[in-house]
């Protein structure tokens, strides 16, 4: 039996890495804009939309069941919204690349990777109690 989780994405501690996630897509907008340029500004933000969009994605298939009983569905949930977020992603840079132009390819990378890097680091500088 398979117990579906009614609790709101905003109620869920993984929204906290995805707002922090958030901030630094405007961030890496902003930073690559003021030094680089607004082609790369732009292509900033674009690169960090990629990866907060996937990421989205992936925190709403993977946080759709939980209980002893829902183990399996669990298992499928998180192993799809993985598969997901990588298809969404790729299909999201070939848009970019193909519908982009002029486009600054290593600041939509940097982007990208400074919003991929905020989720895998906002686990380890989180406090404990992830109901704040």
């Amino acid at each position: 039996m398979n117990i579906r989780n009614r609790t709101p994405i905003h109620r869920l501690p993984v929204f906290r890495v995805l707002r922090m996630q958030a901030l630094m897509v405007v961030v890496s907008a902003v930073l690559c804009g003021v030094f680089f340029g607004i082609t790369a500004g732009y292509s900033g933000l674009l690169g960090g939309l990629i990866a907060l969009l996937a990421n989205l994605y992936f925190a709403h298939k993977a946080f759709r069941f939980f209980g002893a009983r829902s183990t399996r569905a669990i298992i499928q949930s998180f192993w799809s919204g993985e598969m997901g977020k990588q298809i969404l992603a790729a299909a999201l840079f070939a848009l970019v690349f193909v519908g982009v132009k002029p486009l600054e390819p290593i600041a939509l990378f940097a982007g990208y990777l400074l919003v991929l890097g905020t989720g895998a680091s906002a686990l380890l500088l989180m406090k404990n109690n992830p109901k704040h």
